[in-house]
């Protein structure tokens, strides 16, 4: 087989598509098929707009938050508790058993150790003089 290759930031999301599908069977022949199901979990102000909440998916019967956003003027008052409390509701519900998320060194690593996640991994100097920490949590079914 021969290949020419290309390197873009254009890219669109069916280019990436293209490139998955191969990895999508293989995985799928190994670990039975992707059932990734997008969770999110919205918050809005008195006026309707939408002013933070949770964005996340499950999959392989484990729930990943990819971000959570409290509005500042909202913190410290329970709203990201909440927030988690209904997505890892929800992910047990979907039949989750755990969870993981990442967080940097300068965000919530406290507020997700307070809710019982522990590290796993760290990518230091992500960005330079950070880093970016990986925490998980087994969910109560």
């Amino acid at each position: 087989m021969t290949l020419t290759y290309a390197v873009t930031d254009t890219a669109d999301a069916d280019v990436r598509k293209q490139i998955v599908a191969p990895l999508v069977r293989f995985n799928e022949s190994q670990a039975g098929p992707v059932d990734f199901r997008p969770l999110a979990v919205i918050a809005t102000d008195a006026t309707g707009s939408v002013v933070g909440g949770l964005w996340g998916g499950t999959a392989f019967g484990w729930l990943h938050v990819d971000l959570l956003v409290v509005p500042e003027a909202a913190r410290g008052q329970g709203a990201g508790t909440r927030i988690m409390d209904l997505a890892e509701r929800e992910a047990v519900a979907r039949g989750c058993h755990s969870a993981w998320l990442d967080t940097f060194d300068f965000q919530a690593r406290p507020f997700y150790e307070k809710r019982g996640y522990v590290r796993f991994g760290e990518l230091p100097d992500y960005p330079l003089g950070h880093t970016r920490i990986f925490l998980t949590k087994k969910l109560a079914g």
